[in-house]
C-alpha cells in the first residue's frame, strides 16, 4: 500500500479511522523525502525527530478515543518564509541562513491546533522574489515532472513537494502569482485568498499590501480544507479582515455542488497571447464549462497592459522598506570585512542578499526617492485603483474570470534567468489579482507540447472563495489531472 500517493483528505480519514497510523504515514513521507529530495531539492530542512515524536502522540490520542483536529497526523510542508519555533527561517537567503525565529507564524499555530505534522520547510526564491526558484540562495529545486525544468516560483519548493508526493499539502505565499504559477508548472492546485483573509503574522514581508499566504494541494477538496484551517481574523495582523467583513466559511460545504446559471468572463487577448499549447488547454476548459450550461462572456480589462509595470513599482517600493531591517546589526548575517558601522550595514547587505533581491531593493528605493515618488509610486497607486475597477466591472455581471495561469508551461533552467523582463512577464496573468486583492486559484487543465502541466486560473470577487472552489471543482471532477503524481511515473 503506497500511503504517500493518497490525497490529504483520504489519508486524514484513514488515520482517523485507524486504517493506518500517523506514525506509518510520517515514516513513509520521511523515507520518500530522503530518497527524492537530493534530486528534487524541495526541502531546505526536515524535522524528522520532531515529526515522529508528534505522530506517535497523535496515534495514542486517537487510540484512546480522544477528539483530534481536522488534520490529525497529516504531514504538511511550510514555505521557508514563515516562522517556526523549531528549525530555521531562512527565506532561502544567506542573510538569514542561521536565523531561528522566536515565535510561530499564525498559520503554523492554526495547523498545529488541528494536529497537523509540520514535516519541514521548503525552498523558495530568495525572500519570495522570483518566478522560477532559480533565485534561491540556499539550494536548487527542480520540477518533479522534468528535472531540467524549473518548478516555478517563488513557492517552487511548496509546489514541487506536493507534486512529488513529499507531503500532503503545503503553504506558500503569493505576492504576484507565487502560489498559482508554480502550482501550474507542477500540476497541483494553488490558492491565493482574498487579501486579509489569512493572517500574515509570521510571514517575512516582501510586499505588505500584496502578500497573502495560501495552500497548495493535490486537488481542490484538499486546498479548501486547508483554507478552512488557516483563514480567519488575527488581532496580531493589522491587515487581517474582521469576522464581520470576512465571516468564517466552510469552503468544503458546497464544493461538489455544481453552480447553475454560471457566467464566466474571458479576455480573448489573454488566451491569444499565451503559447499555443496553453491557449488550447485553456480553451478546452472554457468549452467544457460551456457544455455544462455556463454562459461565456468576452470582456475587456482596459488597464491590464499596465499591471506588470504597476506591480514592479508597488512591490519593489514595499520590498525596499521591508528589507531595510536586515542590517547586519540586530540579527542575521554580518560581514567579517566591516571596519566601521557603515561597513557593517553596506557590506553585510551586499554579501548577504542575492542579485535579484538587490535589483528589487534598488528599483524600489529609486521609485520612492525624492523627485520620483510622484512620477512613479504615486502614479502606480492610481493605476492600481483602475485595475481594481476593471475587476469590479467584470464581477457586476459575471461569477468569475477565467484565464491561463501562466503564458507557458515550465521552462528550462537558465532559459529566462538572464532577462529579468522576460521573467517578470511570467506573472502577467496573476499579478492583477494581487493588485486588486481578489482571490484566485490555479487548477491543472492539461499539458503543453513538452508534456508539462498547464494550469488555468479562476478569479472571483473578494470573499467569494467558496464559489471559486465550486467552479474549479466542476472542471476537476471530470478532468482529474491531480491524480497523476509525478514521482510515481504516472505523468
Amino acid at each position: 500500500m503506497d500511503l504517500t500517493n493518497k490525497t490529504l483528505t483520504e489519508i486524514r480519514d484513514e488515520i482517523a479511522s485507524g486504517k493506518t497510523t500517523s506514525l506509518e504515514v510520517t515514516k513513509a513521507v520521511l523515507a520518500d523525502i530522503e530518497a527524492e529530495n537530493e534530486k528534487t531539492g524541495a526541502y531546505l530542512e526536515v524535522f524528522a525527530d520532531h515529526c515522529l515524536e508528534k505522530a506517535a502522540k497523535i496515534d495514542q490520542r486517537i487510540k484512546a478515543g480522544e477528539k483530534c483536529g481536522a488534520l490529525a497526523g497529516v504531514p504538511i510542508a511550510i514555505k521557508d518564509n514563515m516562522t517556526t519555533l523549531w528549525g530555521k527561517t531562512t527565506c532561502s537567503s544567506k542573510i538569514l541562513e542561521n536565523f531561528e525565529a522566536p515565535y510561530n507564524a499564525t498559520v503554523v499555530e492554526k495547523l498545529l491546533a488541528e494536529d497537523a505534522i509540520i514535516i519541514g520547510k521548503v525552498n523558495l526564491d530568495e525572500f519570495a522574489m522570483g518566478s522560477s526558484t532559480e533565485n534561491a540562495g540556499l539550494g536548487k529545486t527542480t520540477n518533479p515532472w522534468d528535472s531540467s525544468r524549473v518548478p516555478g516560483g517563488s513557492s517552487g519548493g511548496s509546489a514541487a513537494a506536493v507534486s512529488a508526493g513529499l507531503c500532503f499539502g503545503a503553504l506558500g505565499s503569493d505576492t504576484g502569482g507565487s502560489i498559482r504559477q508554480p502550482a501550474s508548472f507542477c500540476g497541483v492546485v494553488g490558492v491565493k485568498p482574498t487579501y486579509g483573509r489569512v493572517s500574515r503574522y509570521g510571514l517575512v514581508a516582501f510586499g505588505s499590501s500584496l502578500d497573502q499566504i495560501g495552500p497548495l494541494a493535490r486537488n481542490t477538496q484538499d486546498a479548501a480544507l486547508l483554507m478552512n484551517i488557516i483563514s480567519g481574523h488575527d488581532p496580531k495582523d493589522s491587515t487581517s479582515l474582521s469576522e464581520e467583513a470576512a465571516p468564517n466559511t466552510d469552503f468544503t460545504l458546497y464544493i461538489d455542488k455544481p453552480l447553475e446559471g454560471l457566467k464566466i468572463a474571458v479576455v480573448p487577448e489573454f488566451i491569444d497571447k499565451a503559447s499555443d499549447s496553453v491557449s488550447k488547454a485553456v480553451q478546452q476548459a472554457i468549452d467544457f464549462y460551456s457544455s455544462k450550461g455556463a454562459e461565456i462572456r468576452e470582456v475587456k480589462m482596459p488597464h491590464s497592459d499596465y499591471a506588470v509595470a504597476t506591480y514592479y513599482i508597488v512591490a519593489t517600493a514595499e520590498a525596499s522598506a521591508n528589507l531595510a531591517r536586515f542590517d547586519g546589526v540586530r540579527y542575521g548575517y554580518r560581514s567579517e570585512k566591516a571596519e566601521n558601522y557603515l561597513d557593517v550595514y553596506t557590506k553585510s547587505r551586499d554579501e548577504g542578499f542575492g542579485a535579484e533581491v538587490k535589483r528589487r531593493i534598488m528599483l524600489g528605493t529609486y521609485a520612492l526617492s525624492s523627485g520620483y515618488y510622484d512620477a512613479y509610486y504615486l502614479k502606480a497607486l492610481k493605476v492600481r485603483n483602475l485595475i481594481r475597477q476593471d475587476f469590479k466591472e467584470i464581477f457586476k455581471d459575471c461569477d468569475c474570470l477565467l484565464t491561463p495561469t501562466s503564458p507557458s508551461g515550465a521552462f528550462k533552467f537558465g532559459e529566462k534567468s538572464d532577462d529579468p523582463i522576460q521573467m517578470y512577464l511570467e506573472d502577467i496573468y496573476t499579478i492583477s489579482a494581487n493588485l486588486a486583492g481578489v482571490p484566485g486559484v490555479s487548477v491543472p487543465c492539461g499539458f503543453d507540447e513538452n508534456n508539462m502541466p498547464v494550469g488555468m486560473q479562476i478569479i472571483t470577487d473578494t470573499f467569494q472563495e467558496a464559489k471559486m472552489f465550486q467552479i474549479a471543482r466542476m472542471f476537476e471532477k471530470e478532468h482529474p489531472y491531480q491524480n497523476q503524481i509525478a514521482r510515481k511515473g504516472k505523468a
